[in-house]
């Protein structure tokens, strides 16, 4: 089934409308797109940050800030830890990095008394529409996790078959990508997609199917597959999720399809208590609104489960 972001859209709208606490909201690109996500019927926010440097941008950009819930705190430590609060006591379904440094905004999830802690190892998955690709493609971990040991890839694994849960496929293929689809004992991670595949079939990894390991043309191309008499595997060719071996190996895939190929796609911090949506401003304003419409799927899912 062709699956993609505005079928998400669609799905948040079936779901109670979540709303978005931003830290440090005085971010232009940022306040753009959560007013889009808004005007869509996606989610509200909340914005917390400096309330005359909110106004302010807000004006230039013409977004019309009556019925917007803003709380004025200039010190962005403060403004993190207010924002965060709102998601921890549940008065915000998901929680946004604004104009605010990568190491403050994780700091704040972190934080004994009012972050997003769970106990759970904490991954991000990008989702991704591409052209030519009838499945949306779920990427992980390309941004947090470094060199994830097999414990952390089950973990990887658990937090993105939720995410993969919530936006509709209820039994996703995931492929443990290496370089080669046998097991290689002088390449680790092919011994630990070997492992990840029997831990799954023992019914220790669920709500999913694991076919490792794969390699990338294998996992996404049902001809390539074929072509290499590996069309009866599970997940060949039609793979959901990718987990990559290395940060390195994930980065470099996502950033090639970001900048080569005709795809759109959103990201979010997984883990967490609710949905963290971690964005770039490097990240075009499309992302960003696929990234409030992400976390608002899972936090819906979420809700579901509990």
């Amino acid at each position: 089934m062709t699956m993609n972001f505005d079928d998400l859209i669609s799905r948040v709208k079936e779901c109670e409308k979540k709303t978005v606490a931003v830290a440090a909201a005085e971010d232009d690109a940022v306040l753009e797109a959560v007013n889009a996500a808004r005007e869509q019927g996606i989610a509200d926010a909340i914005l917390v940050g400096d309330e005359a440097k909110i106004r302010e941008i807000a004006a230039e950009l013409k977004i019309d800030l009556t019925g917007w819930r803003i709380i004025n705190e200039p010190d962005k430590v403060q403004a993190s830890l207010k924002a965060v609060k709102l998601a921890h006591d549940g008065e915000a379904d998901m929680y946004m990095k604004g104009l605010l440094d990568t190491k403050t905004f994780l700091k704040s999830i972190l934080d004994k008394e009012v972050g997003l802690r769970t106990g759970k190892t904490l991954s991000h998955v990008a989702v991704f529409q591409v052209e030519g690709i009838e499945q949306l493609l779920f990427l992980t971990d390309v941004a947090f996790v470094t060199y994830p040991s097999l414990e952390d890839k089950v973990h990887i694994i658990e937090n993105t078959v939720a995410v993969a849960h919530a936006c509709g496929v209820a039994c996703p293929k995931v492929a443990p990508l290496a370089a080669v689809e046998v097991v290689n004992p002088k390449m680790p991670c092919t011994v630990d997609a070997d492992e990840l595949r029997k831990m799954n079939e023992e019914g220790k990894i669920t709500g999913c199917v694991v076919d490792g390991p794969l390699s990338m043309d294998i996992a996404i191309d049902p001809e390539a597959a074929a072509h290499k008499g590996a069309q009866n595997r599970p997940a060949a060719g039609h793979a959901d999720i990718l987990l990559f071996p290395d940060i390195q190996a994930g980065n470099l895939v996502y950033k090639t399809l970001v900048h080569t190929a005709k795809c759109e796609n959103g990201c979010i911090l997984t883990g967490t208590k609710v949905p963290a949506i971690l964005t770039s401003r490097s990240d075009s304003f499309q992302t960003k609104v696929n990234s409030i419409a992400l976390a608002a799927v899972v936090a819906a899912g979420l809700g579901n489960e509990q």
